[in-house]
């Protein structure tokens, strides 16, 4: 991951992964040829081009700015914003998990604008990993950023790797959670975090 320009608004790239679609089009014809697809009927002649362009969507992480702003109201309460999308790939299966991200943090000299805990949350999901390494890499990314006081990152996503196949858990849940700073090391701000994400369960 790349930070540019201004202190106060960088912009957040992380270099793409060099893709051949050529090549990777390609492969997806010769594994669903193997899984015995007819490619030549009228459905699916498309359907090698249409897999890899959705594989490289899903692991493209967008760039943004991730814009601060001097906290002169030295407001010093929780902010927290809930129900963020969100959609990833389990680097096990590569088979989406798909749920909603609940992030939050004791302002510090900095506050965040709003719309980038969205944008914050679909660039680092934005490739193949677990649902505890995403939601580490929010909160530390929240955490070098900022600057806060604490920090707060609860993600509740299901797993298709564990509903289309498998145990086929239908409807079951995983929760992950990392805290730093005194969402992790103060008693009540922590409960309060937790329970506020709670409440959104």
């Amino acid at each position: 991951m790349t930070v540019l320009e201004d202190r106060w608004r960088p912009r957040i790239v992380t270099e793409a992964p060099s893709v051949d679609r050529a090549a990777a089009q390609v492969a997806a014809v010769d594994l669903l040829s193997a899984l015995g697809l007819d490619l030549s009927v009228e459905h699916l002649v498309d359907t090698p081009r249409r897999m890899v362009d959705a594989l490289v969507e899903l692991t493209s992480p967008p760039e943004f700015e991730l814009t601060t702003f001097p906290n002169d109201d030295e407001y010093d309460e929780l902010v927290l914003v809930e129900d963020i999308p969100v959609q990833s790939l389990c680097e096990h299966h590569m088979l989406p998990f798909v749920g909603v991200a609940h992030v939050g943090y004791l302002p510090g000299g900095r506050i965040l604008g709003l719309s980038k805990f969205a944008r914050m949350v679909d660039h680092h999901a934005r490739r193949p990993q677990t649902q505890e390494r995403l939601t580490k890499r929010i909160a530390d990314h929240l955490q070098r950023a900022l600057e806060p006081r604490g920090v707060g990152v609860v993600i509740d996503a299901q797993h298709t790797c564990m509903s289309l196949r498998g145990a086929r858990a239908t409807g079951s849940r995983t929760l992950t959670s990392a805290l730093f700073g005194q969402l992790r090391d103060d008693a009540r701000s922590r409960a309060e975090f937790l329970d506020l994400t709670r409440g959104r369960r």
